[in-house]
């Protein structure tokens, strides 16, 4: 285990980003839930721009713990097609429908129901608290290239040896703190690992609001 908890691992990832402290042109865009507090992190330390980006895995029929793919708030889709293991047309369009409706609800929680920040000519650095599959850090990708930023940078606390090669290849900058190789999941490098509620969501984000406005 390498980091504490999320906040501990921000604090680490945000000094690795330190060549973007104070960047006016910077933008930090978490994937909620897990990356939302890591994201927060970086933000206030490098001193620039927060916002959420709404992906959503989708997952098996069978099981909420793997996926094939991601959908993102603006539609953008990325499917494993050698993951789908059985998986139907029909299971996919029910779980886009699903994940959807999943979409607009923590939009209209999480940023109340405004929309995404402006990208275009940005240097976005998109948050996760890691990534394993990679399937929704793509999604994200997609949908951010669609906005025509300057810049893409991957940055996450830990990721498997190959998601740092893949990521590479589509974003301009990828940093990745804790790379072990063989890699297992996400919550092996978080000594203290727990899926974040709605509630805890909400009070990271109101402790952002309030430190602005301050």
């Amino acid at each position: 285990m390498r980091f504490l908890d999320r906040k501990d691992a921000g604090r680490a990832l945000a000094d690795a980003l330190m060549h973007y402290k104070g960047d006016p042109e910077a933008i930090v865009l978490a994937i909620p839930k897990g990356g939302i507090e890591v994201g927060l992190e970086v933000a206030k330390r490098l001193g620039i721009d927060f916002d959420l980006i709404m992906c959503r895995k989708l997952q098996y029929p069978w099981t909420t713990e793997s996926g094939y793919g991601a959908i993102c708030e603006d539609g953008s889709i990325y499917i494993n097609e050698a993951a789908l293991n059985g998986v139907t047309q029909e299971d996919i369009y029910h779980e886009i429908e699903r994940q959807q409706k999943e979409i607009v609800h923590r939009i209209m929680l999480l940023r109340k129901g405004r929309p995404l920040k402006p990208l275009q000519g940005k240097t976005v650095i998109l948050v996760d608290d890691g990534i394993a599959m990679g399937s929704t850090m793509r999604a994200a990708i997609a949908m951010v290239k669609k906005q025509q930023p300057k810049r893409i940078v991957v940055a996450v606390p830990t990721a498997s040896p190959q998601a740092v090669q893949l990521f590479s290849q589509l974003a301009d900058e990828v940093v990745a703190l804790y790379t072990p190789y063989p890699f297992y999941a996400v919550a092996d490098a978080y000594a203290n690992w727990y899926d974040v509620s709605d509630a805890e969501a909400l009070a990271l984000l109101k402790e952002r609001i309030e430190n602005d406005k301050g």
